[in-house]
């Protein structure tokens, strides 16, 4: 029990979308200049890490939510609805830089999980936001090493063993049903693919 605990704060949601943009920036072939590379973290990593921690740790102190983990239907509404607004409003300033918008298709992608995620909270449905997390990480880092022509298969081999890890985490801390598990997981990963489907028809 101790160690599921453990994997479930130490893999938490808010984590992954700043561990996809350092990946990005790691990985991509193309020229960026370190100053540029060096404000997208800071501005990424006070969006999606610094700004919604202090929030979600506000609303935790007013009796909003009783845990990091936002455990029951209620508890999940607003955030999601912060989440979705904080991801498209990222994913639009990184596409109109016009110097990372595979980037900005992270963001949109969760944006839509997100919004799938809030309208199934309406039939008292919680996805699994661990799984959502990593599964669209998967999902962005396959159509980045499509679209670049990268082997990624180390890095996505460790990210599904991980995914299972997790979701064992989970169920063991009877946190969600294996449906909801799989759900979160599937739909966080096509999310990504329509958002890359859309941009690429584009």
């Amino acid at each position: 029990m101790k160690f599921s605990k453990f994997i479930s704060y130490f893999f938490h949601p808010i984590n992954f979308p700043i561990l996809g943009s350092i990946l990005y920036f790691l990985l991509i072939p193309e020229h960026i200049y370190k100053q540029q590379e060096h404000i997208f973290i800071t501005v990424i990593l006070i969006g999606t890490y610094i700004f919604p921690l202090f929030l979600v740790l506000l609303f935790k102190r007013f009796g909003m939510i009783d845990s990091l983990h936002m455990e029951t239907i209620e508890e999940r509404k607003f955030p999601t609805i912060m989440f979705i607004a904080i991801s498209l409003i990222l994913g639009n300033w990184l596409f109109q830089s016009n110097l990372v918008n595979l980037l900005s298709l992270f963001y949109f992608g969760y944006a839509l999980f997100l919004l799938c995620s809030y309208l199934f909270l309406k039939f008292n449905i919680k996805l699994s936001l661990h799984l959502a997390a990593i599964g669209g990480l998967i999902g962005f880092l396959i159509y980045f090493s499509t679209y670049y022509q990268i082997n990624l298969i180390i890095i996505l081999v460790t990210l599904f063993a991980l995914s299972g890890i997790i979701a064992y985490s989970r169920l063991r801390l009877q946190a969600h049903k294996p449906n909801e598990i799989i759900l979160g997981y599937v739909l966080s990963i096509i999310s990504q693919f329509l958002v890359y489907f859309v941009y690429y028809m584009i």
